[in-house]
């Protein structure tokens, strides 16, 4: 383990055309983009806590389940995290992985960290999507900060 352990927060891409259809008649669906900043402090070796800005604000956990060396010199991370928007709503997330390049000690660039929306509660109850995200781990200060972007699919409200 580099330093601290590395959790990470994230959300939407739709994977193929045929997940997302917005505003497709009788889809039963409608899907938007996201995007917005996550920063993070370490709260123990393994989890971190912090804020979410952009479409999704509100707060987000992550713990770091394991860690694996990747290609290329890489460092690949599997992470869980908990995510409730400032509404109140949560957002459920599958286990993720982030993958991590070393750039100097204890600073590591978040190359690439997918993360798979898979409902949660309130307005995301049905929901799915898929955010990427890349970033930073300051593991010398025990920090994250990361950019997201990309699409959640609501579920269509009952009429």
């Amino acid at each position: 383990m580099i330093g601290r352990s590395i959790p990470l927060s994230v959300l939407t891409i739709c994977l193929t055309a045929s997940i997302c259809r917005a505003g497709e008649p009788g889809g039963g669906r409608h899907c938007r983009p996201v995007g917005g900043t996550v920063t993070t402090n370490f709260v123990s070796d393994t989890t971190t806590l912090g804020t979410v800005t952009g479409d999704l604000r509100g707060a987000v956990s992550a713990t770091l389940l394991g860690q694996a060396p990747g290609a290329n010199d890489t460092i690949v991370f599997t992470v869980q995290h908990h995510w409730v928007t400032d509404d109140g709503d949560t957002i459920l997330l599958k286990v993720a992985t982030a993958t991590a390049k070393p750039v100097a000690p204890g600073l590591l660039a978040i190359v690439s960290y997918p993360a798979r929306i898979s409902g949660g509660t309130g307005k995301f109850a049905g929901a799915y999507g898929m955010v990427e995200s890349i970033g930073e781990l300051d593991a010398n200060r025990g920090a994250t900060v990361f950019r997201y972007h990309g699409t959640v699919c609501f579920a269509d409200s009952p009429k």
